[in-house]
């Protein structure tokens, strides 16, 4: 008689037999570790110094640490940056008081991390002592710096909560913070308002780079996932832009051509006289449009914010079950901005986009409220990298004051 096991049941099985392994892995590493440390040896690490180590998950937050990282540079602070990405473009850098490595990906990563020895370690990661990545007992503070104009509160629950310190963007995200920390009775963290440093320098860049004229451009620029625009929408949304009679690009969200490939390869087959925009820098495909059509895609607050131009969203209801917002009555704040970056699309208003896309662009109100949504999430435009670096070189001093560091003030 042989024993059936349905998919389901096995995949369970599989993700907590490898649970255990790794768990068990852990602690007989923890063990070597902490013996070796009482036996008076140190964890290695190939950082050129531990003063303030910076930790990226993924390469596509180099654009978020780089000008944090140049400001530090110039004032003649050593940084160690840490990428669990193999090709991160962070790996290339050549600034002169910079180093750079490549730590392994996942759990190979997350190991060095927590045996690290540094005085700060600084990181847009969420999660710290809740996943895989644990707070190493040699290093002595953690800072954590928003990646998106957004809330705090759409992160897993417990995203920031093992966190010394916030870099933020605006007064709404200290209020949510407090707020569960006064829930969870938690001791308060450092909040600590500098804007948004990686925004900052697409606004200077668009300083220099004025679109050419242009006939009237329309992006789709969708997420991914079973409620991104694409799956909700497909060749109802497309076969009602190409009506319009504008030029339209369309550029899916990188994952699609992996976990949605099929759709992608149908849709990219249906629709070849479109533009299909595959790029790795977004700025001129955002810079040569005049409006934007997404779901809720972090571009959306790109294009509204730096590049001043409306946005229409599929934006649909949040399920806050899995995410800290959960514990708050208070909307969530991505909820009452978007729908002020310009109309919100559904299906009974699908058959009325060309109305909606002239609507939005020559509806004064909209720009209104767009200036206001952006002084809500991005205070102190500009200054985002040099505030970041007086925090960042402040605390250094606090909690190493024997050393000695030579950083411009």
């Amino acid at each position: 008689m042989k024993l059936y096991i349905d998919p389901g049941t096995g995949a369970m099985l599989f993700s907590l037999a490898t649970g255990l392994i790794s768990v068990a892995w852990f602690g007989v590493r923890k063990l070597y570790m902490s013996l070796k440390y009482r036996a008076g040896g140190k964890v290695k690490t190939d950082a050129a110094t531990t003063q303030l180590v910076i930790f990226s998950d993924d390469k596509r937050y180099w654009q978020v640490f780089e000008p944090v990282i140049r400001e530090l540079d110039n004032r003649d602070f050593p940084v160690t940056y840490m990428t669990q990405s193999p090709d991160d473009p962070g790996l290339k850098a050549s600034y002169k008081n910079f180093h750079a490595e490549f730590i392994g990906e996942g759990n190979k990563g997350f190991a060095k991390l927590n045996f690290l020895n540094a005085t700060m370690v600084f990181s847009t990661t969420p999660g710290l002592d809740v996943y895989q990545w644990k707070r190493s007992k040699d290093v002595k503070y953690y800072v954590h710096m928003t990646h998106a104009p957004s809330e705090l509160t759409t992160y897993k629950m417990f995203g920031v909560d093992f966190y010394d310190a916030l870099l933020l963007s605006g007064e709404y995200q200290i209020d949510d913070c407090r707020a569960l920390e006064k829930l969870r009775n938690e001791s308060e963290k450092e909040c600590i308002i500098i804007g948004i440093p990686y925004l900052d320098e697409k606004m200077k860049r668009l300083e220099s780079e004025k679109p050419a004229p242009h006939e009237r451009t329309i992006l789709v620029a969708p997420s991914w996932g079973a409620n991104s625009l694409l799956n909700r929408f497909g060749n109802r949304l497309i076969d009602k832009l190409i009506d319009t009679g504008y030029h339209i690009i369309i550029r899916p969200h990188p994952q699609s051509f992996t976990s949605e490939k099929e759709l992608i390869d149908r849709l990219m087959k249906d629709y070849p006289q479109l533009e299909w925009n595959r790029d790795t820098d977004n700025f001129d495909v955002l810079n040569r449009s005049d409006i934007l059509i997404s779901d809720f895609s972090g571009v959306i607050f790109d294009f509204a914010l730096v590049f001043d131009k409306p946005v229409i969203c599929a934006y649909t209801d949040f399920d806050k079950s899995q995410y800290d917002a959960w514990w708050l009555d208070t909307p969530i704040w991505t909820a009452t901005a978007v729908p002020r970056l310009g109309p919100i699309l559904s299906e009974d208003n699908l058959k009325n986009i060309k109305e909606l896309i002239d609507t939005a662009l020559e509806d004064k109100s909209y720009e209104n409220s767009r200036h206001e949504v952006r002084d809500e999430t991005w205070m102190y435009r500009g200054e985002g990298a040099k505030r970041a670096s007086d925090y960042l070189i402040a605390k250094y001093r606090e909690l190493a004051p024997e050393e000695s560091v030579e950083a411009i003030s």
